[in-house]
């Protein structure tokens, strides 16, 4: 079965930090790429960060040079350092595995201004 768990998400104010957290069970952690994404109150989800297998990243245009993607395969765990946070990054995060495609339960990042 399946399982990813968020967690470290909180209020925080503009110009903070935050780390994201998202441990995984019942996949084969090491082979798996992770994502989070992110949907905030009436919009679409959408794509924040990836990290793959061999630990390569990529990032939305809206994150880059703040957001860091890592990951600790000893952990089954991703991690999302968000740095220099604005209101506008206010949503609920989510982790994704890709093989086989599962989601976490989310958790919660306010950023006020």
């Amino acid at each position: 079965q399946v399982q990813l768990v968020e967690s470290g998400g909180g209020l925080v104010q503009a110009g903070g930090s935050l780390r994201l957290s998202c441990v995984a069970s019942g996949i084969i952690f090491r082979m798996n790429a992770i994502s989070w994404y992110r949907q905030a109150p009436g919009k679409q989800r959408e794509l924040v960060a990836t990290i793959g297998s061999s630990a390569s990243t990529s990032y939305a245009d809206s994150v880059k040079g703040r957001f860091a993607i890592s990951r600790d395969n000893n952990k089954s765990t991703v991690y999302l350092q968000m740095n220099s946070l604005k209101p506008e990054d206010t949503a609920v995060y989510y982790c994704r595995s890709y093989v086989p495609t599962s989601w976490g339960q989310g958790t919660q990042v306010t950023v006020s201004s």
